[in-house]
């Protein structure tokens, strides 16, 4: 491996870091500690690698929605928009409005009928 260098950008906060290494097939190909900490990567997340064009690119890999709720979460959420889909195809919906005073006078209006309600 060569020695690193940093190259710095025409901006101030972008800072890219160039390493060459030899690529044989006895050795894996290996990201050095340092760029993998200027990347910011953390020990154990998990990488999505891409290759195309002679490029290879490391990004982290993101959550899928799917991850990010529990099943009952999600049935609670796909519940909630089932219902806000069929409020809307029945006509239980407000706007568009072409302009900000037509809809602050919207939400007026619907503020005194809940006044009244009370």
């Amino acid at each position: 491996m060569r020695n690193a260098r940093t190259l710095k950008a025409t901006s101030d906060r972008i800072i890219t870091m160039t390493v060459a290494v030899k690529n044989n097939n006895k050795t894996p190909l290996v990201v050095p500690p340092a760029l993998r900490r200027r990347a910011g990567f953390k020990s154990g997340q998990e990488l999505e690698i891409k290759a195309s064009g002679g490029v290879i690119t490391i990004l982290p890999k993101l959550p899928s929605a799917d991850d990010e709720y529990t099943p009952q979460e999600r049935r609670a959420i796909d519940a909630g928009i089932a219902t806000s889909e069929k409020d809307y195809k029945e006509g239980r919906s407000y706007g568009p409005f072409k302009t900000h005073e037509k809809f602050i006078a919207a939400l007026h209006q619907e503020a005194g009928k809940l006044r009244k309600k009370k």
